[in-house]
């Protein structure tokens, strides 16, 4: 894998899993944090490389506990239905409120399994943040991701919610999480139904993990 694969993936790996921290790692409220949307993403990202450099959380017997907690926690600071109203699109206002609450949930735990499942060693990036834009109740936070010579820019997209700021959509080096799922979501529409879409996005979630093998 070239260099600067490894560092897209890891930015794309801060980004799901760090946002996250701010929320209530080591028992901080959010209004004490998120009193902007770059001190938000500050304070994250200084909470996460704690996480990451932490001895403990490294056992393999506390994957489960730190995968449990993650889930929680990034619970707080996404806005999950935001993000699954725009993956969605145009099939979002078609859809009666019991859908809509249907799809979040399964939009959520994609998202879950697909970050706890990259979660790997940190090895020393450094992050640097660039400028902050706000308009009314949406803000962009540009940031860049370097390691030696490599640098992946990422900017998080975020909506005020009760004095609060919520992720909706993270763009790492020009590609959007959000409109990446949308893509996959457009075809499966075009090609089938909605209710295919439920369906699939159900089976991908509910897969059984593979055990590990006897001994490890």
């Amino acid at each position: 894998m070239k260099h600067g694969t490894q560092i897209r993936l890891w930015a794309w790996r801060l980004a799901l899993v760090g946002l996250a921290m701010i929320a209530g790692w080591g028992g901080l409220p959010l209004s004490s944090l998120a009193a902007s949307p770059t001190e938000a993403v500050k304070s994250t990202i200084t909470q996460v490389i704690k996480v990451l450099e932490d001895p403990e959380l490294k056992k393999p017997a506390r994957t489960e506990d730190r995968r449990r907690t993650l889930e929680t926690i990034i619970g707080e600071r996404f806005s999950y239905s935001e993000m699954a109203k725009r993956a969605l699109g145009a099939q979002w206002p078609k859809l009666q409120d019991k859908e809509r609450k249907e799809f979040v949930e399964l939009f959520q735990r994609l998202l879950s399994a697909s970050y706890t499942d990259k979660i790997e060693g940190y090895t020393g990036e450094q992050v640097f943040y660039l400028s902050e834009r706000k308009e009314d109740n949406y803000a962009e936070v540009r940031t860049k991701v370097t390691s030696g010579k490599a640098e992946i820019p990422l900017d998080y997209r975020m909506i005020s919610n009760s004095d609060d700021w919520r992720v909706y959509d993270i763009i790492v080096d020009g590609v959007s999480l959000v409109k990446n799922y949308r893509g996959q979501f457009d075809k499966i529409l075009r090609e089938s139904s909605y209710t295919e879409l439920v369906e699939k996005l159900r089976q991908k979630v509910e897969k059984p993990k593979a055990s590990p093998p006897e001994g490890k």
